[in-house]
């Protein structure tokens, strides 16, 4: 499964943004996906997850502010960022795998840039 991120831009901190991953290929609806976050000279960490049932889960420094989405028809998943801190400024990738825990053996993707001003 290839898959495209995009929707990163500048905002400032309050704001809103939405991200979008486009999955290629048919089996995008059975898949657990997942959002990461990479902050400047960081290590990517994992922010929010859907499996392919629609249950959701957040990293604590997200929760209550992102909303991690699917839409099956479109092959896509989304995620919602409001109330945007200068430390969410970052990159943004997604991923996919049969299970939640398959997906830190998935392939990365390109990911898109997000940039929080303060």
């Amino acid at each position: 499964v290839q898959l495209q991120a995009s929707g990163g831009g500048l905002v400032q901190a309050g704001g809103s943004l939405r991200l979008s991953c486009v999955a290629s290929g048919s089996i995008f609806s059975i898949l657990a996906m997942g959002w990461y976050h990479q902050g400047p000279g960081k290590q990517r960490e994992l922010v929010a997850t859907i499996t392919s049932g629609g249950n959701t889960n957040y990293a604590d420094s997200v929760k209550g502010r992102f909303t991690i989405s699917r839409d099956n028809a479109k092959n896509t998943v989304y995620l919602q960022m409001s109330s945007l801190k200068s430390e969410d400024t970052g990159v943004y990738y997604c991923k996919g795998g049969l299970t939640i825990a398959a997906l830190r053996l998935a392939s990365w993707g390109q990911g898109t840039l997000v940039t929080v001003s303060s």
